[in-house]
């Protein structure tokens, strides 16, 4: 149904205890998670690499990103496969998600800009809040996010790619 009114799509999922969202045109597929190959050098947030359809992809671990530790691998984690643009170009890499939880339609009206204080996440690398239930979600701005990370994204796509070579 089309309203005129323009809406904003979000994929919901769980980080170390807290809701977070980006948007589903940046979301390619959600992968089961399967142990990634840790690769040697690279810095604590890259989990290591998995093969998606035949490429090693890197796996970024935000809840270490973040500062929040490492969470144990349970039933429901799972590996958001995702398209950011790092230094200029569209590269696919995954995202490890203790769980995802749904897709939340949103108005703009339903968005409040985020806190200029605390947190455990910059709040740079937000675009919003969203309310969802009793709680918020931390709408991510997942290109910043990742670009913050992109020369240890780079050792690691290159990591992966020399493995793959070997």
């Amino acid at each position: 149904m089309d309203d005129g009114v323009r809406h904003d799509q979000q994929l919901v999922f769980t980080v170390a205890d807290g809701d977070y969202g980006i948007p589903v045109l940046k979301v390619k597929e959600i992968l089961q998670w399967e142990e990634v190959t840790p690769v040697p050098g690279t810095p604590p947030a890259i989990a290591g690499v998995t093969n998606v359809r035949g490429i090693p992809t890197p796996v970024v671990d935000l809840a270490r990103k973040f500062g929040l530790g490492s969470r144990e691998v349970g039933r429901r984690t799972c590996i958001l496969v995702v398209e950011a643009v790092l230094g200029g170009a569209p590269t696919v890499l995954g995202l490890k998600a203790e769980a995802v939880q749904e897709v939340l339609d949103l108005a703009p009206g339903d968005l409040a800009e985020p806190p200029s204080f605390g947190g455990d996440v910059r709040v740079d690398f937000l675009h919003g809040l969203a309310r969802h239930g009793k709680r918020f979600v931390l709408l991510l701005d997942i290109d910043r996010v990742l670009a913050a990370a992109d020369a240890e994204l780079s050792a690691a796509i290159a990591a992966a790619e020399q493995q793959e070579a070997a």
